[in-house]
């Protein structure tokens, strides 16, 4: 019996190892007998089933790289998109491996796909702003077909992800995630046309971005997700979703819809009765840090829902919501002697549509104690431009308390605030309509130190009121008595009075010295810098009405005001302005400068004169502000008045955006009598400017000036306005007299760009011209917009090496008036829709007479009518046209020529400002 039992585990053994060895040779084998056809199903399958470029360097068959699965592994595969994103990867992978199905392949003489497993990848989905995304790679079948015809199927059971890296950039959403460290493993019955998927998922370092905001930056996440899809409508349901980001737990659920044109959405993320302290954790590592060092108690409940269609060519867009409550809250920062503590809210907001307008935020309460000193409120409202508002705030707070207590970390603060604010109604400044409010505001003993400056702000001491029972700027008023503060030793002191805002009367008193460069760093990071010393001691007192009826004598306004060194900017420029120095004397409506320099970049002025308006200019956004001044300048570069030019890279090479055209505020009315030694305009060097410049209703008029361009005297009168940031229009009388025309057609552009034919010219010229029309972005002529007419004329002129006539010469046999010398004259020309128009004139060369007329345009097209009068007396002519181009011009025998065809403006062009003389449209 021994034997037998001895015999039957022989028998085992043998047939154990038996099948083992069958299986290892098989293993071995497999790769080998059906390496090709696997190869080329899996490719065949990939080229029918896929609408992106697929690449990779090898194909390798192995049970050993995802044992025991057989798989086909890529390696260096890379996947680009579907349209529009076709030239961009959507994967590319160190490895990218299809496991095969055992049993199809052996019995069914079919390869199916039933595993994918991707490796140290790298995933970039994109999405642009109508929708359109780069994952739409997988064809689906149009008919239905029969599965035993089929020789390659996709069957997924397992997706695995390991050490990915994962960028989803929705520019139609506005959503931008960035999963570093991703890795991910999906089981389910893939094959069938709903199926639920399992999976886990873990990311080391998870960064959103919504709308340009960073919510969320490097934040480890867990999950475990239960997600119910069907692969008929794309749809997913999210059943069972249990996240973890970083400490605190986040429940997920939800259904995500890809329609046609756009998606469909059903989300609710929650956290219900979780730690304070793991609330603190998923946010932004600042938040992580300062909570190293803080003991944070208390519960909180977190829900956020967005639901709807996402359409964008239907303007469709979800409902969004979000609410958070705390409940017995309780900070305390560095064992400071006293927390914060009771900490309660209740915070609610929704975006119906993600439309700002409808914006609803209702903190319901929010409430902390300070051991006997508290903070509590009420705050709701409703809209954004015109937000309909309910608040009640009120405080008292030891800040130095409160400091300690949150640890603020970079600012010190100190002193005893008591605030009592109560506001309702209705905020529209173009209705006159205000909330109704009544507030006090009271800060003693305040101080201020941040880690940017060594000195403090201290003894800040604000008393101020606020009340307005009717709801309107006509009752407003606000009392500013008193307010006062010392700096780097120095007091300043100001009294303020301020009442009905549609009518103001104020009454302001303010004394003192302040450097503001000093106080701006102490609110500001190391790296900026703003300089400056302002000395005060000014009196406003009087009425909007007054001082916009000319009752001046009504006004009490007087003091003066010195700056040094003040570096000012503006929207309407792109560099700063630094007044170097300046005394500002007021009296009434009139503000003075005496001795006022500053510098702009490299070009430097002097100023001195009389603004007047002042007080309901700085009080209003109507007002005018005028003034008389005289101006004087070394050297100015107009360029440096452009806006900043931008680089921009794309797919197909580095474009230069425009830099954009000076912009003239709307909103002066100034009269300057200037005069400037040196000008530089994108090369053109202009000197002893002398004349009249005006600068009012967004224009700015320069009347009789002269100039010296080229060493000539020039007569100019023009008009410059901005239409817009990228486009401006001009209006220019010029006359200048006997200039070198070699040195204008080398130096001046818009001379170069107009008289073409100056380019082989020599000798002296005189122009009296008018010109209007549009500038780009650059500064440049928009040539069909050019509307202008008048007169060059010709002294004493070699035009040697002019292709028109060399060619003329060639073509008649004439050498002798290849290079003509033209003397006394007139060549009458008139620019409109991209034409310049040449009106008949005459010249005598070596014994023959020309006569020409016709028409070119900007981009060298000619089309000239020309008689060459024979000698001696020209009454024999020949008649030739003269088409092409200016580079390459065309002669032949004959009078009749086809008209040039004119390239309309669609844009703007301002009726000339100067001179109707000028042809219009």
């Amino acid at each position: 019996m021994e034997k037998k039992k001895k015999h039957l585990l022989v028998r085992i053994l043998k047939g154990t190892g038996i099948t083992i060895a069958l299986l290892l040779l098989l293993m071995f084998l497999l790769p080998i007998l059906f390496p090709g056809k696997i190869a080329q199903e899996v490719k065949s399958f990939a080229n029918d089933k896929l609408d992106g470029e697929l690449n990779f360097k090898e194909a390798k068959l192995s049970f050993f790289e995802h044992f025991p699965s057989l798989t086909l592994t890529l390696t260096d595969f890379s996947l680009k998109g579907s349209k529009p994103f076709k030239k961009e990867n959507l994967i590319s992978a160190k490895d990218v491996s299809f496991g095969i199905n055992l049993k199809s392949l052996l019995f069914d003489k079919k390869v199916t796909i039933d595993k994918i497993f991707v490796y140290d990848a790298k995933v970039n989905v994109l999405v642009n702003e109508k929708g359109e995304a780069n994952y739409n790679v997988y064809i689906s079948d149009t008919k239905t077909v029969d599965a035993d015809t089929s020789t390659t199927s996709l069957r997924l059971e397992k997706i695995a992800i390991k050490n990915t890296h994962l960028v989803y950039n929705d520019k139609s959403t506005k959503v931008f995630i960035d999963a570093k460290g991703f890795n991910y493993v999906g089981k389910g019955d893939l094959n069938e046309s709903i199926f639920d998927l399992y999976t886990e998922a873990k990311i080391d370092s998870f960064d959103f971005t919504y709308d340009g905001e960073q919510y969320l930056k490097n934040k480890k996440v867990n999950a475990d997700l239960i997600t119910q899809i069907n692969t008929n409508s794309l749809a997913f349901i999210f059943q069972q979703n249990n996240l973890k980001i970083n400490q605190l737990p986040v429940e997920f659920k939800g259904k995500f819809n890809f329609l046609n044109n756009g998606y469909e959405m059903d989300f609710a993320i929650k956290s219900e009765d979780s730690y304070l302290n793991d609330f603190f954790t998923a946010l932004p590592p600042q938040y992580v840090t300062w909570l190293d060092k803080t003991k944070v108690k208390g519960n909180t409940d977190l829900a956020l829902t967005l639901k709807g269609k996402y359409i964008v060519s239907e303007n469709l867009k979800p409902d969004l919501a979000f609410n958070m409550k705390i409940r017995d809250g309780f900070i305390n920062h560095n064992e400071a002697p006293i927390p914060v503590s009771n900490i309660y809210l209740n915070f609610d907001t929704k975006l119906p549509q993600l439309d700002t307008e409808k914006l609803q935020v209702n903190i319901d309460s929010i409430f902390f104690n300070l051991n006997k000193d508290y903070v509590k409120a009420v705050i709701k409202s409703e809209g954004l431009s015109t937000p309909n508002i309910d608040a009640r705030i009120e405080s008292k707070v030891n800040l130095a308390q409160l400091n300690s207590a949150f640890g603020f970390g970079t600012m010190d603060l100190k002193g005893n605030l008591n605030t009592t604010i109560r506001s309702k109604g209705i905020y529209d400044k173009k209705q006159n309509k205000i909330p109704v409010t009544q507030g006090t505001f009271v800060l003693k003993n305040g101080y201020i130190k941040t880690d940017y400056y060594p000195n403090p702000i201290k003894n800040i001491n604000v008393s101020a009121t606020i009340l307005d029972k009717l709801g309107n700027l006509d009752d407003l008023k606000i009392n500013i008595t008193p307010a006062s503060f010392e700096f780097e030793g120095k007091p300043i002191y100001v009294n303020a009075k301020l009442e009905n805002f549609n009518n103001l009367v104020y009454d302001i008193k303010a004394k003192g010295e302040l450097n503001i460069g000093k106080i701006y760093k102490v609110f500001s990071q190391k790296g900026l810098d703003l300089e400056g010393i302002v000395n005060a001691n000014v009196v406003f007192k009087g009425t909007q009405n007054d001082a916009v009826s000319g009752n001046y004598s009504k006004l009490q306004n007087s003091g003066t005001v010195r700056l040094q060194n003040i570096k000012t900017t503006t929207e309407y420029l792109p560099k700063p302005f630094i007044i170097r120095e300046g005394l500002f004397k007021f009296h009434q409506d009139k503000m003075n400068f005496d001795d006022f320099k500053a510098t702009y970049g490299e070009s430097d002025f002097a100023m001195n004169g009389a603004l007047q308006n002042v007080i309901e200019f700085v009080l209003t956004d109507k007002a005018i502000l005028k003034g008389q001044f005289n101006f004087s300048s070394n050297y100015i570069n107009v360029d440096e008045f452009m806006m900043k030019s931008e680089v921009v890279n794309t797919n197909v090479d580095t474009i230069k955006k425009e830099t954009g055209v000076i912009i003239i505020p709307s909103n002066f009315d100034l009269q300057l009598k200037a005069k400037a030694a040196k000008i530089n305009f994108d090369g053109l060097a202009i000197n002893n400017l002398n004349g009249g410049l005006n600068i009012n209703n967004g224009r700015l008029e320069l009347k009789k000036a002269a100039v010296e361009i080229i060493d000539c005297k020039v007569q100019l009168d023009a008009v410059y306005g901005n239409q817009s940031d990228e486009k401006a229009f001009f209006d220019m009388k010029v006359n200048a007299k006997d200039f070198d025309v070699k040195r204008a057609y080398n130096e001046i552009k818009m001379f170069r760009e107009i008289v073409t034919a100056a380019e082989s010219a020599e000798g002296i010229v005189s122009l009296d011209y008018k010109l209007a029309g549009i500038l780009d972005g650059n500064m440049m002529p928009i040539y069909p917009s050019l509307r202008g007419n008048g007169v060059l004329s010709v002294s004493k002129v070699k035009m040697k090496g002019f292709k028109l006539m060399n060619v003329v010469s060639r073509k008649t046999g004439k050498e002798s008036i290849a290079n003509p010398d033209l003397s006394k004259v007139d060549i009458k020309t008139s620019i409109k829709n991209n034409i310049i128009t040449i009106d008949r004139f005459k010249f005598k060369v070596a014994g023959f007479r020309p006569r020409i007329e016709g028409t070119t345009s900007f981009d060298g097209r000619l089309n000239i009518k020309m008689r060459l009068g024979l000698p001696p007396l020209g009454i024999i002519g020949i008649p030739l046209k003269i088409t092409g181009t200016q580079d390459e011009p065309k002669v032949k025998l004959g009078k009749q020529t086809e008209d040039l065809q004119e390239t309309e403006y669609e844009g703007e062009v301002p009726a000339p400002l100067l001179s109707e003389e000028i042809p219009q449209n």
